[in-house]
């Protein structure tokens, strides 16, 4: 019995990458960040930990340790294990981007190698002759919004408006990605859907990795909330990942919240959505029951990122982590000989960062099962890495860019 088991813990950075000056981070460290704001007391949580937060089982598995490996330096009021449970390490990303596709695509052994196109930090952010082509084909009047914006910020400020003229609000970011939101009875989910499909094909010569439909509801500014019926509409992955080459060997990849939609619903074979990380959780519990020998449950916890990471929310991130720790023990007690379990990010997310964008980070590489020695993988050069480790525990052939660190027995 072979299983594997992959937790992306979406925009879990813990600082170190080299780069980050390139991408304006330098600095940036989403856990250390957090970790020091608790010690200090800051935010209406902090008297929930008394002041230090309390992750005793991914530090178990050597989370510490890899947050000092990641950045040299040991982080704040945590002790790095002296004989962590898991095998720990920290990886650096190649891709060009520090946006949840390059991110995930890496990890899946398939790094993004070309520039995604951008749209300009200006008012109107998208190009005229863009949205007029997408504005006749969807029979719209016109838009609102045309900005880099936070996608709550935007719904409150232009949400009325677009209740009342009917025109959708597109938006967007740093990320190579086109937000678009709309009220889900006045303007229709499905109507949304179909929208974003229009606007996925005019996008596809522009070089842009996603477009996001962000539905939500209520009567007012005081009361939009968004629903957990977002939708992502992905390029296809340049290559084959490590997801095509477990369903070409007859496996199953299942795949849990916006994992389909991350890769285009392209190398899965069973996906199952959630609304929360909780709700995610108590999906990937029952995957893990499900899972045959030679499978693949692939979640992404996305609570971390969209609610508390792009909101700078520290206590929430906070108190989000210490939920999932909690949760861990049921994940980890239901492994089986042979299996394998992962914990990384797909980049960072300081939610103490200027703005409101991801931040270029190493991840933590945090692994464990019954019959795997633990130790350190050190830092890994690529996010690939790990997909190559979870491609030989499974007993697939390697992919071209990374390399396994999977214990010699």
């Amino acid at each position: 019995m072979r299983r594997a088991f992959l937790f992306i813990l979406d925009s879990f950075g813990i600082g170190g990458a080299p780069d980050a000056a390139d991408y304006k981070d330098t600095g940036a460290n989403t856990f250390r960040h957090i970790v020091e704001a608790c010690s200090r007391g800051e935010g209406d949580q902090a008297d929930l930990r008394n002041g230090v937060i309390k992750l005793p089982n991914m530090l178990a598995l050597g989370l510490a340790n890899a947050a000092q490996l990641a950045c040299g330096s040991p982080v704040a009021t945590l002790h790095a294990e002296p004989l962590p449970t898991g095998v720990w390490g920290a990886a650096t990303e190649t891709s060009h981007g520090k946006d949840t596709p390059s991110g995930h695509w890496e990890i899946a052994g398939v790094p993004v190698q070309f520039e995604w196109g951008y749209f300009p930090d200006t008012v109107p952010a998208f190009p005229d002759e863009l949205i007029r082509a997408i504005c006749a084909e969807a029979g719209l009047s016109g838009i609102l919004g045309d900005c880099h914006a936070s996608g709550t910020d935007i719904i409150e400020r232009y949400g009325e408006e677009h209740v009342a003229s009917g025109k959708p609000i597109f938006y967007t970011s740093s990320d190579s990605v086109m937000q678009i939101a709309a009220h889900e009875e006045a303007f229709g989910l499905e109507r949304l859907y179909a929208l974003c499909a229009i606007a996925r094909r005019h996008l596809d010569s522009h070089n842009i990795g996603r477009v996001i439909a962000r539905p939500f509801i209520g009567t007012n500014k005081h009361n939009f909330e968004r629903t957990g019926n977002r939708k992502d509409y992905s390029v296809l992955p340049p290559e084959p990942t490590l997801l095509d080459r477990l369903k070409a060997a007859g496996r199953n990849v299942i795949a849990i919240g916006k994992i389909g939609d991350i890769y285009a619903h392209q190398g899965t074979t069973d996906e199952r959505k959630a609304n929360g990380n909780m709700a995610l959780f108590d999906k990937t519990l029952i995957a893990i029951d499900d899972a045959r020998s030679g499978d693949l449950v692939f979640t992404n916890f996305v609570d971390f990122d969209m609610l508390f990471g792009h909101r700078r929310d520290v206590p929430g991130y906070a108190h989000a982590l210490e939920t999932f720790d909690a949760r861990l023990p049921q994940a980890l007690a239901k492994l089986r000989d042979g299996d394998l379990i992962i914990l990384t990010a797909d980049h960072g997310c300081d939610p103490t960062w200027r703005g409101t964008d991801h931040t270029r980070e190493r991840v933590p590489i945090l692994m464990y099962g019954p019959n795997i020695t633990p130790g350190t993988c050190g830092i890994r050069n690529t996010f690939a890495d790990i997909g190559e480790t979870i491609a030989e525990h499974l007993g697939i052939s390697a992919g071209p860019y990374g390399h396994s660190f999977l214990p010699k027995s």
